[in-house]
């Protein structure tokens, strides 16, 4: 057999974690590529008010719960409403709550009601009497909340 006969059977492999980990994050925010160019080129640029308006409907948080999740006092959080996009740095925090908000998501089965219960719940045990969503403020706890999800996935009680 030569190697080009050989070759015309191999199937190509694609990972499915990376699949669904850009299907996610777009989805929930309503934008069009979800690839990681284009999820950084996004954040670079600002995300406009429509991708947040689109994580409201998606996720049940009011303005004033996102503002806090997001750090953002009030008043900045309403210029920006006003000037139609966040900066790169809030970006970036919506960002990363998005790809926490669908990862939960998914860990409930799409159950939004579920979901948005265990990330504002208080966790005793996972931490220190915490909430999920608390965590999602800075990469390094986003990580810890990512890993416990991860967890919970695989049926790992934490």
């Amino acid at each position: 057999m030569d190697m080009a006969s050989a070759t015309k059977n191999i199937a190509i492999f694609v990972p499915a974690v990376a699949v669904k980990a850009e299907s996610r994050i777009g989805k929930t925010l309503g934008l069009k590529s979800m690839d990681a160019p284009s999820l950084i080129r996004a954040v670079t640029a600002g995300l406009s008010w429509s991708a947040v308006k689109k994580f409201l409907g998606a996720t049940g948080l009011t303005q004033q719960e996102l503002a806090h999740y997001l750090d953002i006092p009030e008043r900045t959080f309403a210029r920006r409403r006003e000037a139609g996009a966040f900066d790169r740095r809030e970006s970036e925090q919506l960002l990363r709550l998005a790809e926490i908000w669908d990862a939960a998501l998914e860990l409930f089965d799409g159950d939004a009601a579920r979901t948005h219960s265990w990330l504002t719940s208080k966790r005793r045990l996972s931490f220190g009497g915490a909430r999920a969503i608390d965590y999602v403020k800075n990469e390094f706890g986003a990580r810890e909340v990512r890993a416990l999800i991860g967890r919970l996935e695989d049926g790992v009680i934490s």
